[in-house]
């Protein structure tokens, strides 16, 4: 195991871990799915112990990996007049590039990862005529792509505030020599 944690490069994960959980509640999940559906076939038991570590993978990506890997949060509300607002948060950019790369790649990819994942074993559901296990399926896609849509966003709000405060930056720098060239 720890010679999993180190690249080829010798860098290791800054977030051990974070990074073993982050991975490790997505794969138990898919791993008991099948498990489940190969050896005890009691849908009830499935149903409840794959959701409750879907419900943990979800929770851990959206409120620790993502915020310890990636340096973005992003949380939904609802407002007074019955809206969906979006929520997104984000370390500033010298903390963005102080981040590990090896953090970041493995989030993003078993971020992505998962849900197709769970695709295939929608598929299969389907093709057996287990609409009752697809139920589980569909429970675990509403998570992960909920955890997709809020970091995709986040991601974009993020790199949208860097682009803004860079062209502030610019701008204002821009004008100060403008206005010491004409003011001698």
């Amino acid at each position: 195991m720890v010679d999993r944690l180190y690249g080829a490069e010798g860098e290791q994960y800054s977030h051990p871990m974070v990074s073993f959980f982050s991975v490790a509640f997505k794969f138990t999940a898919i791993g008991f799915y099948i498990l489940c559906s190969l050896v005890i076939h009691n849908f009830v038991i499935q149903f409840v112990i794959t959701v409750f570590l879907v419900a943990l993978d979800f929770w851990t990506v959206k409120n620790v990996s993502g915020r310890l890997l990636v340096g973005l949060r992003w949380w939904n509300d609802i407002n007074d007049e019955g809206e969906s607002v979006w929520h997104f948060e984000s370390l500033d950019q010298q903390s963005l590039m102080a981040l590990s790369k090896k953090d970041s790649w493995l989030f993003w990819w078993s971020l992505y990862l998962s849900p197709v994942i769970w695709l295939g074993l929608g598929l299969i559901a389907i093709i057996k005529f287990n609409f009752d296990y697809l139920l589980v399926v569909v429970v675990a896609l509403v998570l992960n792509i909920a955890n997709i849509v809020g970091f995709t966003r986040c991601q974009k709000d993020a790199k949208k505030q860097i682009e803004d405060f860079a062209r502030q930056t610019v701008g204002a720098r821009v004008a100060s020599s403008l206005q010491s060239a004409f003011s001698v």
